[in-house]
């Protein structure tokens, strides 16, 4: 795992290739509980029958549930032990090229892209992949973006 103790060191880092995670199972008790704490309960995530027999033979993972794994994928790959705070300040741009079934495995790519010194500090771009086992298209593709405070 990569850490970053200063923020010299992640301007340094611009365009890396940071690495990626271990494989992690998404099982349908994981898909079951995002739904409950988001009120998605749409068919093609939950009903394990009624999905059998839908476009993609089982249930699939929220794509949003996809997203929220890249802090914990990406804390796997790298982390920021800088001195100041460290803020989530977006995400740029996020696309699901892939549906993700539920039991497969999932891991994060991670990049480091454009670093840029703001007033406040750096503003850090962080690409991530999320890969399907055994697929050659990714379940998610997001930029994130985070503001590192001195």
């Amino acid at each position: 795992m990569r850490t970053f103790t200063s923020l010299d060191e992640v301007a340094a880092a611009a365009g890396e290739d940071l690495g990626v995670s271990d494989w992690v199972e998404i099982d349908q008790e994981r898909v079951n509980t995002f739904a409950d704490a988001t009120g998605d309960h749409q068919w093609i995530h939950v009903d394990v029958e009624r999905a059998a027999e839908g476009p993609f033979g089982g249930t699939i993972a929220h794509g949003y549930l996809t997203l929220s794994l890249v802090p914990w994928l990406g804390s796997l790959v790298f982390g920021f032990d800088t001195p100041g705070a460290k803020l989530n300040y977006g995400v740029n741009k996020v696309r699901f090229p892939q549906p993700l079934l539920v039991g497969r495995r999932v891991r994060a790519h991670v990049a480091l892209g454009d670093v840029a010194d703001l007033p406040a500090g750096k503003q850090v771009h962080i690409r991530y992949t999320i890969e399907i086992e055994g697929e050659a298209k990714p379940a998610c593709v997001a930029e994130t973006v985070v503001l590192l405070l001195p």
